[in-house]
C-alpha cells in the first residue's frame, strides 16, 4: 500500500530535487502527485512499497538535519559579512513598489474601518 514519504508544499525546489535524488541513489520506489492544475491538491512524495518507509524517512531525516546545519552555517557567515537582506534594502530596491504596497493597505484599512467608525455618527 502506498505511504506518503514527504509533502511538497512550500519546499524548495532543490530541496525537492535532492530528496528525489537521495531516494533514486538507494534504489527506493516513489512517485510523486503535483498540486493540480489549482494547486489545491497535495503535492507530496509517495512510496510505492510501505516497508521500504522507515529507511526512506531515516535517509530523508538525515540530509534535512545536514541541510539545516548548512543553511545555518550560510546564513551566519552573510550576516558576519553584512550581505543579508534588511526591509531597508528592499525598500532602497525599488521604493516605487513599497510605496504602492503601503499605498494600497492604507485604502484597505481606510475602507474597512470607515463603516464602523461611521456608525456613532
Amino acid at each position: 500500500m502506498p505511504a506518503k514519504l514527504f509533502p511538497l508544499n512550500g519546499v524548495p525546489d532543490d530541496e525537492a530535487e535532492d530528496v528525489r535524488a537521495l531516494l533514486r541513489a538507494d534504489e527506493i520506489d516513489f512517485y510523486e502527485t503535483a498540486a493540480g492544475n489549482w494547486g489545491i491538491s497535495a503535492p507530496a512524495i509517495w512510496l510505492n512499497d510501505e516497508s521500504q518507509f522507515a529507511q526512506a524517512r531515516a535517509l530523508i531525516d538525515e540530509y534535512q538535519h545536514e541541510r539545516l546545519l548548512r543553511v545555518r552555517e550560510e546564513y551566519a557567515r552573510q550576516q558576519s559579512e553584512g550581505r543579508n537582506r534588511t526591509i531597508i534594502d528592499v525598500i532602497r530596491e525599488n521604493p516605487l513598489r513599497f510605496f504602492a504596497y503601503l499605498a494600497v493597505i492604507v485604502a484597505i484599512v481606510y475602507f474597512s474601518t470607515k463603516p464602523f467608525l461611521d456608525i456613532g455618527k
